[in-house]
């Protein structure tokens, strides 16, 4: 693992008034944030961090599918599109009981992401909610909120005094889809993303559904892609001790790119134009052709994806095994953004060739990839907790 984690300056930078009274309320010392890990240089070094499989028991899998104790304590459930996407209103995170936590993780399972506004929670109690979804990551990389390991620092105007590059043209960073931590052993399950501090308009977020991707595939297509194994790298490159002259290199990791989620039992795809390498069993050319296509079908079908508007204490928790998400850049810089971000580690990636897609488990498609007909969708609000109702 990286040394003891060491004081990061903000170089010049001033924190948010409202993440000075985020952290105040957390008992962590403004004065002193955030803190950074020692980065490890060398690519054995990251292979063993987290380098041994564990059992992840996901919560979901506990919870009441119609979800009552949940529910009931919302005073407004709100389904953004048809496919992915709910906020609940009158909850609090900081606030909710086993049986409440168990039913939201199943929400998210079926929803691929859940919004939450007016949130009161601090960094601590970030971290233990994170901790009851499964084994936090912590990143080897990035700031982090002192004392508080794997609570993450989203600080755009840090990120760019440490000298990362963005533009109009070129905004970097996570303004590209993506799915995080791909290259982890045991993939990201749930993240947890709450923003203190949002731009008065501008910074949306989007997330694009896995369900639906694959569902948006021809029977025949699917069958060429499923039980296909994909290599997927790390965001970030390290040396290899051994041959230094070869310069930075990423931790890779194979998984399936259809994997089935344990909660719903779900088909969903597993891809991403950032950290997916390529299809094993391929030639280059016919593993990018295939690819490039996947990544087209999650990216541009504008009715699978949802996009949040951000307001100040806003939380976003999403499933990144069922998931892609971009966020925009459009307000430049301009305006301060920051959040604290959690992710639990979740079950290493598995396919089961008998387990159907959403539209198939809901009775919205045929076995041959025919729709049911008109009124499928009311069927789907009637017959339960599917879509969260």
């Amino acid at each position: 693992m990286p040394a003891t984690d060491v004081a990061s300056p903000t170089l010049g930078l001033t924190l948010p008034e409202r993440t000075k009274d985020k952290l105040i309320r957390g008992g962590i010392d403004p004065d002193v944030y955030p803190t950074r890990p020692q980065k490890p240089q060398f690519l054995d070094e990251v292979y063993r961090i987290r380098g041994e499989p564990w059992e992840h028991d996901d919560r979901g899998k506990y919870a009441d599918p119609e979800k009552k104790a949940l529910f009931g304590a919302a005073t407004k459930v709100t389904h953004l599109t048809r496919h992915i996407g709910t906020e609940l209103e009158g909850v609090q995170l900081s606030k909710l009981t086993d049986q409440q936590k168990d039913e939201l993780a199943r929400l998210i399972a079926e929803r691929s992401v859940v919004f939450l506004r007016d949130q009161d929670i601090t960094p601590p109690e970030q971290l233990a909610l994170g901790a009851y979804y499964g084994v936090v990551e912590v990143h080897p990389q990035v700031p982090q909120v002192p004392g508080n390991p794997g609570v993450t620092v989203m600080w755009p105007d840090l990120a760019i005094a440490e000298g990362r590059k963005a533009n109009f043209r070129q905004p970097g960073g996570a303004s590209g889809w993506h799915t995080d931590l791909v290259h982890e052993l045991q993939p990201a399950g749930i993240t947890h993303l709450h923003n203190d501090t949002v731009p008065e308009y501008g910074g949306d977020t989007l997330w694009a559904s896995g369900y639906s991707a694959y569902d948006k595939l021809s029977p025949e297509f699917r069958k060429i892609i499923d039980g296909k194994l994909g290599v997927y790298r790390s965001a970030h490159p390290y040396h290899d001790r051994d041959h230094p002259e070869a310069g930075p290199k990423h931790l890779e990791r194979v998984h399936p790119i259809v994997r089935v989620h344990p909660v719903t039992g779900w088909k969903s795809l597993f891809v991403n134009r950032a950290m997916t390498v390529r299809i094993l069993g391929f030639d280059k050319a016919e593993s990018d052709l295939i690819l490039n296509y996947l990544y087209d079908v999650y990216e541009r079908n504008v009715d699978i994806q949802c996009r949040f508007k951000w307001t100040p204490g806003a939380s976003a928790l999403w499933d990144n095994r069922i998931t892609i998400h971009i966020a925009s850049w459009d307000y430049e810089g301009q305006e301060a953004r920051h959040g604290t971000r959690v992710t639990a580690l979740a079950e290493k990636p598995f396919f089961d060739a008998s387990a159907p897609s959403r539209r198939e488990a809901l009775g919205l498609d045929t076995a041959d990839g025919g729709q049911t007909g008109p009124g499928s969708y009311e069927r789907q609000g009637l017959s339960g907790a599917q879509i969260g109702r």
